[in-house]
């Protein structure tokens, strides 16, 4: 099936800008839509893409490793905490064999797990998107406790509207994740 895309006045106005989680306020006016772009520009980490970041990154710039998979940290932002689980293998997600991603299941529940024990999360947004790096990066986005306009699909963008977390408390939530995350093997990175 070959997709086309639709005439610009052929788009509709988004239930999402009436929901109360909605960042905006004021008249939305839809961007055109771009025509497709094919082939695609590869991404960082395929060839022609530039250098893939996760592969050259040490140890140092992450938060909790294992032998397999390290976790590092995103910010200081607008949430307590945002992290990104890459495994140490060039892989995507399609890449990962059957134990991969069994293992990816188990660590993002130990990811969340980690993160709502900072307390005062009420929930823990996870999300895979990719088109940026060839290499697999699961993001995580630690959401306050009753800041309920910070729910659901609006999390990332309120993250990049709220001023950062005061860094001291940001890197203290994140030893806390780290030691957390060790209490079932690894190692912290962060103290």
């Amino acid at each position: 099936m070959t997709w086309t895309p639709p005439d610009q006045d052929a788009l509709r106005r988004p239930e999402f800008l009436d929901w109360d989680i909605w960042p905006f306020e004021g008249e939305q006016r839809i961007k055109q839509l771009a025509p497709r772009n094919l082939p695609e520009p590869p991404r960082h980490g395929e060839p022609g893409g530039g250098p893939c970041e996760p592969c050259a990154a040490s140890d140092e710039a992450y938060v909790w490793a294992d032998d397999a998979w390290r976790l590092k940290a995103v910010g200081p932002s607008g949430l307590p905490v945002v992290l990104v689980l890459e495994p140490r293998a060039h892989l995507d997600l399609g890449d990962l064999s059957d134990e991969e991603a069994a293992e990816l299941g188990r660590l993002t529940v130990r990811v969340e797990r980690a993160v709502v024990s900072l307390g005062d999360i009420a929930r823990v947004h996870v999300m895979r998107l990719g088109d940026g790096g060839a290499h697999l990066h699961v993001w995580f986005l630690g959401r306050p406790a009753g800041m309920l306009q910070l729910r659901g699909s609006s999390a990332s963008l309120w993250d990049d509207i709220l001023p950062p977390v005061p860094e001291p408390a940001w890197r203290a939530n994140l030893a806390r994740v780290a030691a957390a995350m060790v209490q079932r093997g690894g190692h912290a990175l962060v103290r």
